[in-house]
């Protein structure tokens, strides 16, 4: 039973909990069990306390027997990013400044996911301050990919992306800067999906980059993204970058798949040189399945996209600097040097110093200087001009095309402290992400096949204007749909089942490991 429970969708998990064939609580305890078995392993999680998640699985199941009506993933665990605020409930972003902090309060988002009858199951790790593309700056631990636990889960919301992957949540809530959500998605062969800007309220959320963050959902199917993007999204008066306008239709969307007709671009700047072979043929392939739905493909020229990187890397940095000179040692956080003999001043400086990681440093350093005077029109004012033609070679492509596409990544999982040394070919992970960070429109990957070469996922990216996030998901339905008839089940079914995948526990043909020893329920795991 516990191995039908962790491979369910979160879906049939939400129905059968509805129907009350499954309890919140036994679904939620077959994950924390889970937990226990691998994350050792796999370092998805920085926080878990099993009574705390049980004791919400309680409230949820004493609310349906009372008949109230909840949503649709009421009693379905999820895993959350460490940047979500989380009302005393340890929150770290990644970092050793913030190590230990209990927020106040709950991100709006936070909020939402109690509402609807989720449980939350843990807090996933991050590079810090969600700095990176691997989860290797995490201040805390290294996260493996569950493919191959010697390589990256993406970042930084590769702890979200491992948990799906490992079978220890079926749902994840992530945050996208530059790609956070879609990257690990891509590496892992789960779905990850950035909202249009605007579209998920940001009150709440560790600022990184103000202007280009936007949480967002992580699933390992299309419609159970889906259910968590319409719970999540919507407008949020205590964030004045929320747009007050509907939802679109994703769950509808989701579950359509109808692509008759769809005009779908490919982006010609998004190809090519840098990407491996078995990466390009995958997307080619999926491309054949959107064809074969009754899709139209044509080639599309955004030619202000090869741009974004560097304009990124400006501007970014440059919202880093800002945001992150509110950790002072002042009021919250780490505190270091504070002996009454030092300054303000000194406190200040060994404090970040000590509690700031290496790419935290480099990127406040460079976004220092490029708003710097003397040095603002040419960094930080050219990255912004390069940032409105971005905008307008979407808004042109968007007049030809419904959607554009791309590879997710020009890579497959790359091997853990092969680019730590490299920054710059660390940043090439982004890529194809970056231009709808830039531009804030909708975005999303999902998983399009094994590269030949070495048996890892492969992300395919689907691009829509602002506000027509339900063109991501009918897409999306539309490949998982055909590629799943073609592979006889998801990826993930694979890894479950594979020899390399047995660490996990989970197939079905097989009776699910006991846990070492018994977990009471008091115990609470933290890094």
């Amino acid at each position: 039973m516990s191995a039908k429970i962790l491979r369910a969708t979160a879906s049939e998990l939400g129905e059968r909990i509805a129907r009350r064939e499954l309890t919140a609580v036994e679904v939620t305890t077959a994950f924390l069990d889970q937990i226990e078995r691998v994350d050792d392993d796999v370092k998805a999680f920085l926080h878990v306390d099993r009574a705390w998640s049980l004791d919400q699985a309680r409230v949820v199941d004493a609310r349906l027997d009372a008949g109230e009506k909840l949503g649709p993933l009421a009693g379905v665990p999820i895993a959350v990013k460490d940047i979500f605020c989380t009302q005393g409930v340890p929150t770290t972003c990644g970092s050793k400044i913030l190590e230990g902090w209990l927020p106040p309060y709950n991100a709006t988002v936070i909020d939402r996911v109690r509402n609807a009858g989720l449980v939350m199951i843990g807090k996933a790790n991050m590079d810090e301050f969600a700095m990176g593309s691997s989860t290797e700056n995490s201040a805390f631990q290294v996260t493996g990919n569950p493919w191959d636990l010697e390589r990256i889960p993406g970042g930084s919301g590769g702890g979200s992306s491992a948990a799906l992957a490992s079978f220890q949540a079926p749902l994840a809530l992530g945050t996208d800067t530059g790609g956070s959500i879609r990257q690990p998605a891509a590496v892992t062969a789960t779905v990850g999906v950035k909202p249009t800007y605007g579209g998920t309220s940001r009150y709440g959320v560790i600022a990184m980059a103000s202007s280009l963050d936007q949480p967002g959902p992580c699933a390992r199917t299309v419609l159970d993204a889906a259910l968590l993007h319409e719970v999540i999204c919507g407008h949020d008066p205590m964030d004045s970058t929320s747009i007050d306008a509907p939802v679109p239709a994703v769950v509808d969307a989701a579950r359509s798949g109808d692509v008759r007709g769809l005009r779908i671009g490919v982006v010609k700047e998004l190809g090519g040189n840098g990407y491996a072979p078995g990466v390009e043929q995958r997307f080619r392939e999926a491309l054949d399945v959107l064809k074969a739905q009754g899709a139209e493909i044509v080639e599309v020229s955004c030619p202000h996209f090869k741009y974004g990187l560097g304009a990124y890397y400006l501007i970014m940095p440059s919202e880093v600097s800002s945001n992150l000179a509110r950790f002072d040692a002042m009021r919250y956080g780490l505190r270091v040097g504070d002996d009454g003999v030092n300054t303000v001043e000194d406190v200040m400086r060994l404090t970040r110093g000590a509690g700031f990681g290496d790419e935290v440093k480099r990127r406040i350093i460079i976004g220092t200087y490029a708003l710097s005077s003397g040095y603002y029109d040419a960094y930080y004012g050219s990255a912004q001009k390069v940032r409105r033609l971005i905008a307008e070679d979407f808004d042109a492509a968007f007049t030809q095309v419904d959607v554009l596409v791309s590879p997710s990544t020009p890579t497959t999982a790359f091997k853990q402290g092969e680019r730590t040394a490299d920054p710059l070919a660390m940043y090439m992970s982004d890529l194809c992400t970056i231009p709808s960070n830039m531009a804030g429109n909708a975005s999303a990957s999902f998983p399009c096949g094994l590269a030949p070469e070495d048996g890892l996922p492969v992300g395919f990216q689907v691009m829509a204007p602002v506000l027509a996030d339900d063109r991501l998901y009918r897409v999306g339905a539309a490949l998982e749909r055909g590629l799943e008839a073609s592979w006889g089940g998801s990826l993930l079914d694979q890894l479950a089942d594979s020899d390399a995948g047995a660490y996990l526990g989970v197939r079905t043909d097989v009776a699910t490991p006991p846990l070492a020893e018994p977990v009471e329920a008091s115990d609470a795991r933290e890094i």
